[in-house]
């Protein structure tokens, strides 16, 4: 048994690096919609084997990251413009259904936690780490969204934000959304501060629709 997991973790570690690499190279534009996924070059890319590329792709597939199609392999996911509606209605359901239960005010413990999130999300956007600043605002989303009093509703809400990266493309990726983005965090953990339920669920429903109106916008310009 010792053996197996000795051999397994590398694997594994393999596997995690290529979904997280590629899962930040859909969300901040480096791959596209429709962009191919050749596993030859991912191989080349990531120094590994072609099973843990494929592990990697199915991962991906299942976060609804990447689709594959026969005779034409994977490729970034693209959504119809009533998908991404739907999806964004989705989400500000559950996310400002979160903000209604939140218990207010929220222990100042909790919300000192969000501020050394949120001053980590700071820094990235400031040094214009890409990287970090969509996993900073990953973290503070989830952090934000797990104090509503409902687990399963909190777990809701990752999914549905993960299945949503494919349509953020390129969203987090200029400096005037970035800063948009930190503003409106600022302005959260205010009203946190305050207890102000209303601006909570007033910035929980505005703060979705910059991602959600790009995606649509630039597909009207592809099918124009």
């Amino acid at each position: 048994m010792k053996s197996l997991k000795a051999v397994a973790l590398p694997v594994q570690q393999g596997v995690d690096e290529i979904v997280a690499v590629l899962e930040e190279d859909i969300v901040l534009g480096v791959l596209h919609p429709h962009q191919r996924l050749v596993e030859d070059e991912l191989i080349e890319r990531f120094a590994v084997k072609r099973h843990v590329v494929r592990e990697a792709l199915a991962r991906l597939e299942h976060m609804g990251l990447v689709e594959r199609r026969r005779n034409v392999g994977a490729m970034v996911r693209a959504f119809q413009p009533q998908e991404v509606i739907d999806l964004y209605d989705m989400r500000i359901l559950l996310e400002c259904e979160a903000m209604r239960r939140m218990p207010l005010p929220v222990p100042q413990t909790e919300l000192e936690e969000l501020k050394r999130i949120q001053q980590g999300h700071d820094q990235a956007v400031l040094g214009d780490d890409q990287r970090t600043v969509f996993r900073s605002n990953q973290r503070f989303h989830e952090k934000l969204y797990g104090l509503c009093g409902n687990q399963v509703l909190a777990r809701a809400i990752n999914e549905y934000a993960r299945h949503t990266h494919a349509i953020r493309f390129g969203a987090l990726s200029t400096p005037e959304q970035q800063k948009r983005s930190m503003r409106e965090h600022h302005q959260i953990l205010e009203a946190l501060e305050e207890g102000n339920r209303e601006i909570l669920i007033e910035l929980a429903h505005s703060h979705l629709l910059p991602s959600r109106d790009r995606y649509l916008a630039l597909s009207r310009a592809r099918s124009a």
